[in-house]
């Protein structure tokens, strides 16, 4: 900490925004992380990236029907009578950022407190 300032502490007031953060790693991870600030501590940093999507069976959604094969009631095969509402979706991804390997951290000035 030089002159009061604390880069975990900073980091940590910008929880729930989106920020992007440079490490001092080289090739694709060099050229830094966006994503929502999660988790701030004194060893890593945990940015959301990509969102998953949600729970699939919410009230309402496609879990109340089974996937046939095709032809029959012109639905897809879902599998051992298994659930498949919409095929492929992304599972979200997070990304973990040592803290001592942070090299600059971006953020929007305007409601950060500065």
């Amino acid at each position: 900490m030089a002159n009061g300032y604390s880069l975990v502490s900073d980091l940590a007031r910008h929880i729930g925004q989106t920020v992007t953060i440079f490490t001092t790693s080289g090739g694709e991870s060099g050229r830094g992380f966006t994503g929502v600030l999660a988790t701030v501590n004194c060893n890593f940093v945990r940015l959301i990236t990509q969102i998953g999507p949600a729970p699939g069976c919410a009230l309402g959604s496609c879990c109340d029907r089974e996937m046939r094969p095709y032809g029959v009631e012109g639905s897809q095969v879902g599998g051992q009578g298994r659930i498949n509402c919409s095929g492929n979706h992304g599972l979200g991804s997070i990304v973990d950022i040592p803290v001592d390997r942070i090299a600059a951290f971006v953020h929007n000035a305007v409601g950060s407190g500065w």
